[in-house]
């Protein structure tokens, strides 16, 4: 019911406890609705600030991007900085699943059932071209982005990715954290219920 409609359906007040009667079941029907109020607002920040400063991120690394996810995970660029700095390998103990390295058709299951693992709410990350788009394996055996497979938060495109790159992409990632809410049933989605990705056929 839009706000309007609601106004209209609640009488004005004409006394002093008409008048708090008629707010209180405003500010009832407006949280009913799904509006949001203080409490869930400033709650919704503090569990917001706790998550982007405490991910922990499962390394699916599978190919030559992997030396370059070695360096930002060393101490000179120092992705401690960021929340990001212990890795697990448990899927059920992470909550950002950075894929790093080519997939191929017959590793695009595990890459799923790692992603179904994973506790909400959870982020995936595409470090490289690979990841993001198949990068120079346009043949049968590489899957052109894995967007195909699982939905995808931050794309980190390079053949390799710059540590600055990557450095980016979290911070733009927290960013996004920050103002995010999950909702109660939790932030998976299915691929049938995305937009499907152009693909281009490779040219003969």
């Amino acid at each position: 019911m839009p706000v309007d409609s609601m106004r209209r359906a609640i009488p004005n007040p004409v006394s002093r406890e008409d008048a708090k009667r008629v707010n209180d079941a405003r500010a009832l029907e407006f949280l009913r609705q799904g509006g949001d109020s203080f409490m869930t607002t400033t709650v919704d920040a503090v569990l917001n600030w706790g998550r982007k400063y405490s991910m922990f991120l499962y390394p699916f690394v599978t190919a030559c991007c992997g030396m370059e996810f070695m360096s930002v995970a060393g101490p000179r660029y120092d992705i401690d900085r960021f929340g990001c700095a212990l890795p697990r390998f448990s899927p059920r103990q992470a909550d950002l699943l950075m894929v790093v390295g080519t997939i191929t058709h017959r590793q695009a299951p595990i890459l799923k059932k790692v992603y179904d693992q994973m506790a909400e709410p959870k982020w995936v990350f595409a470090f490289g071209a690979c990841v993001c788009s198949g990068g120079p394996y346009n043949n049968y055996a590489t899957v052109q982005g894995i967007d195909t497979i699982i939905p995808v938060d931050i794309y980190v495109p390079g053949c390799p990715p710059r540590p600055e790159a990557v450095i980016d992409g979290l911070i733009k990632l927290q960013a996004r954290v920050q103002q995010e809410r999950v909702p109660a049933e939790g932030r998976h989605r299915e691929t049938a219920e995305l937009a499907l990705p152009v693909v281009e056929k490779p040219i003969a």
